[in-house]
């Protein structure tokens, strides 16, 4: 069980007197290609993906907000597990990566534990002191700028 000095640290972000900026814990850049990604992108990229799954979703099913939704949670799986990145991220100039460093390629485990939990929605609005959402904390990713 998790102590309460450890979960208000989590949400609370960098500790007190840090004089970081986000990311620098993953050894990212503070500026340019490679930095963490601004929310105002992510929330793009999000919202061109979402409307691309709703276009597809009404031309195969009419109003069906399910089929959207599994159109989303597939696409995302399958482009952000093989490619690092789904069609609303190349848009918006961003990528997903491991948090780790090393190989750029989040691979399928990752990409599934990131999709699920983007698709639950609770857990992509609860950041941490990086910004990143709990799904991107449980598959350990991180989104940068290309």
């Amino acid at each position: 069980m998790a102590s309460r000095e450890e979960v208000g640290s989590w949400l609370e972000g960098a500790p007190q007197g840090s004089n970081g900026y986000r990311g620098q814990r993953f050894g990212l850049p503070e500026h340019g290609p490679g930095s963490f990604a601004p929310m105002g992108r992510r929330i793009g990229a999000l919202a061109f993906d979402w409307l691309i799954a709703s276009v597809i979703s009404f031309a195969f099913f009419g109003y069906e907000p399910m089929a959207t939704l599994g159109i989303f949670a597939v696409e995302t799986f399958l482009l952000v597990s093989s490619l690092g990145y789904t069609i609303g991220h190349r848009i918006f100039g961003l990528t997903v990566r491991p948090d780790t460093g090393g190989v750029p390629i989040v691979g399928f485990f990752r990409g599934a534990v990131r999709t699920v939990l983007l698709c639950l929605v609770i857990p992509a609005v609860i950041w941490d002191g990086d910004g990143r959402g709990m799904h991107d904390r449980a598959a350990r990713t991180v989104i940068v700028r290309l």
